[in-house]
C-alpha cells in the first residue's frame, strides 16, 4: 500500500510541476490568418458560346429539330408514331413489353420530360423510327444513360432472335443490334435492327423493320449520324 501510494503521489507531483513550468513560459504567437492577395487576371473574359456550340441551349430548344431529316425519296411509314413529331409518356410506354409498368416508371423514378420522334419508309418495306427521349435528371444524372443501356432488354420484341451487336462509333457505350432471325408473329417474316445510345440528358433509340435482312452498315450509319446531331 505504501509503495502504491507513493507512486500515485509521484505522478500527481510531476503533473503539477509540468503545469507550473508551462504556465511561466511566454505564449507562442499564432501565424497570421491573412493570406497574400492573389493578382486578378486582366483583359476581357472569354466570349460566350453561340447557340450552335452550347449544347444546353441546343437540347432545351425544339427537340424535333435535332432529329435526322427524312431521305429525299422516303415515304410515309406504314404505322406513323406520335403527333406532330412528339410522343407523350403513355405513347412511349407502349413501346415496352409491359406498358403499364413502364408508364409508372417513366412518370416517377425515371423523370421523363419529353420525346421527339420521326418515322419514314424506304424502298419497298424498310420502316425506320428514330426517337429522342429527354429526362429531367433532377434526382440522378444517369437516367438517359440507364434508359439507353436497358432499352434493348426491355423493349426487344418477343421471340427467339439470333442477334449480332456492334458499338456505335463515337458514342463510347452506344450499341447497335441486328436480329438475323425473322419474327413471324405478324404473319410475315419481319427482320429488325435497333440502336441505343445517349448524350447528356437525351437517350436515342432507332428501330428498323424490313421483310429482308437489314445490313449492319444501315443501322450503324443512321445511329452515328443521329448522335452527331446531339
Amino acid at each position: 500500500m505504501l509503495v502504491a501510494t507513493a507512486a500515485v503521489l509521484g505522478v500527481v507531483a510531476g503533473a503539477c510541476a509540468g503545469y507550473l513550468v508551462q504556465a511561466d513560459r511566454e505564449p507562442t504567437a499564432l501565424p497570421p490568418l491573412s493570406q497574400p492577395s492573389v493578382a486578378q487576371a486582366k483583359g476581357p473574359g472569354p466570349e460566350p458560346l453561340s447557340a450552335a456550340q452550347d449544347r444546353k441551349v441546343k437540347v432545351d430548344g425544339d427537340l424535333r429539330k435535332l432529329l435526322l431529316g427524312k431521305p429525299t425519296r422516303a415515304r410515309k411509314a406504314v404505322i406513323p408514331v406520335g403527333s406532330d413529331g412528339w410522343m407523350d409518356a403513355s405513347e412511349y410506354a407502349e413501346t415496352y413489353k409491359s406498358p403499364a409498368g413502364a408508364f409508372r416508371q417513366l412518370v416517377g423514378a425515371k423523370e421523363f420530360r419529353r420525346a421527339a420522334v420521326t418515322t419514314w419508309r424506304e424502298g419497298e418495306d424498310l420502316n425506320v423510327e428514330i426517337e429522342l427521349i429527354q429526362y429531367r435528371q433532377e434526382q440522378t444524372a444517369t437516367e438517359a444513360a440507364d434508359a439507353a443501356d436497358g432499352a434493348y432488354y426491355y423493349a426487344e420484341p418477343d421471340g427467339d432472335h439470333d442477334t449480332d451487336s456492334w458499338p456505335v462509333p463515337g458514342t463510347g457505350d452506344g450499341m447497335a443490334y441486328v436480329h438475323t432471325k425473322p419474327d413471324t408473329s405478324y404473319g410475315v417474316g419481319l427482320y429488325s435492327a435497333e440502336a441505343h445510345a445517349w448524350r447528356g440528358d437525351v437517350a436515342m433509340e432507332i428501330w428498323m423493320y424490313d421483310t429482308k435482312p437489314i445490313p449492319k452498315t444501315k443501322v450503324l450509319d443512321l445511329a452515328k449520324r443521329q448522335m452527331e446531331r446531339l
